[in-house]
């Protein structure tokens, strides 16, 4: 047998012996993974590695309908070292832990409207919140005329709860004071002028109604941090308010369905004899927006950049981005995103930067 060869075995073996070694310390090397990881999530100032300025992440791209990728509609926004949710859907309190910006740290949370899939994940929200602080006050809860309902209903369905949680870890770990949430409303109409629900030295943030018929009130907002802005649609049909709120902004965070994946969605109900879901695909196409229409109210405003989210219908594969899309990336001339769980825009204070990255950990 010539050297080589022998060399040649030699080293397959040694590869075969390392290989075997790594498989009988997988659990030791993922032990020590995890514990690099729960020391990054437990770090004292989680937004360390983020400059100062306006951060946009999207907690949560999903709609009412069944995704395994996407949560419910929520958006994160990070406005120096204040973090703030938009809207929580199902699921999307366990991306923010994901994407390392603690619940327990959450200044306040904006309603856009009232329809289920925007407010089912308000109660867990509010809860570890709570829980995971300890914050000795109620979680603020803004939103149009009718939150304080919403608001006082999960209070009631977590009442039994929290004095399990009291009870069982003390009031020092989880106070009294801090359960729950506390409304804060406001009146948003088509005839009444924009209103600013946060108005601080280098923070606003403004409220617009848009169309989301019959659902009303329904909401947009605008918030400006050190001269950067970033616009959050809600649910809408194409809105001229929200084209106004959005002139000259930085992002613009907005919902899109397109109507020829939807109409795929209605004709396989149809074919299937289920006219209840047929007449739902139908109806959602009139108070929602096609990602051309948000791609022309972009260009309009003179937006920097698109980022899609509330995407309808889900999207399985991103060969389906394309179609998703249509023709927006001829209407709108600025960079364009379909939106995923756990994308993070980040606008740096005193820039017109604007970099993407990943934040969602995952565990695999």
């Amino acid at each position: 047998m010539s050297k080589r060869r022998i060399a040649a075995l030699v080293l397959i073996g040694l590869v075969a012996v390392g290989l075997a070694g790594a498989w009988l310390m997988r659990g030791r090397i993922a032990t020590a993974t995890m514990e690099r990881i729960y020391l990054e999530v437990m770090a004292r100032d989680p937004y360390a590695d983020l400059p100062d300025g306006l951060h946009v992440g999207l907690c949560g791209s999903g709609s009412p309908m069944p995704d395994p990728t996407r949560a419910g509609p929520c958006t994160v926004v990070l406005a120096g070292q204040k973090l703030f949710v938009v809207d929580a859907g199902a699921g999307s309190t366990k991306n923010l832990s994901l994407m390392n910006l603690p619940p327990a740290r959450v200044n306040a949370v904006f309603l856009t409207h009232f329809h289920s899939d925007h407010i089912d994940g308000l109660g867990e929200l509010m809860l570890q919140r709570w829980a995971s602080g300890p914050n000795t006050s109620p979680l603020p809860v803004y939103g149009p005329t009718g939150v304080d309902q919403v608001v006082a209903g999960f209070q009631s369905a977590y009442v039994l709860d929290r004095g399990y949680r009291v009870a069982h870890h003390g009031p020092a770990v989880t106070p009294p004071s801090g359960f729950g949430g506390a409304a804060r409303s406001f009146e948003a109409q088509p005839n009444l002028p924009d209103v600013t629900v946060i108005d601080e030295p280098d923070l606003k943030v403004i409220a617009f109604p848009v169309h989301h018929n019959p659902v009303e009130p329904a909401v947009g907002y605008l918030f400006i941090y050190k001269g950067r802005r970033v616009v959050i649609s809600g649910d809408t049909a194409a809105s001229p308010r929200l084209e106004a709120a959005a002139k000259g902004a930085d992002l613009l965070v907005h919902e899109g369905l397109s109507p020829e994946l939807v109409g795929l969605q209605r004709k396989a109900a149809l074919t299937d004899g289920r006219a209840n879901l047929a007449a739902i695909f139908h109806d959602i196409l009139s108070y929602h927006t096609t990602p051309e229409q948000a791609a022309g109210i972009a260009q309009r405003a003179g937006v920097k950049s698109l980022l899609f989210t509330h995407v309808i219908p889900p999207l399985p594969s991103r060969a389906l981005e394309g179609p998703f899309l249509g023709k927006s990336r001829e209407i709108f001339k600025g960079p364009i995103r379909v939106g995923h769980d756990g994308d993070l825009m980040s606008l740096p204070a005193g820039s017109t930067e604007i970099t993407y990255s990943k934040r969602l950990q995952t565990f695999r």
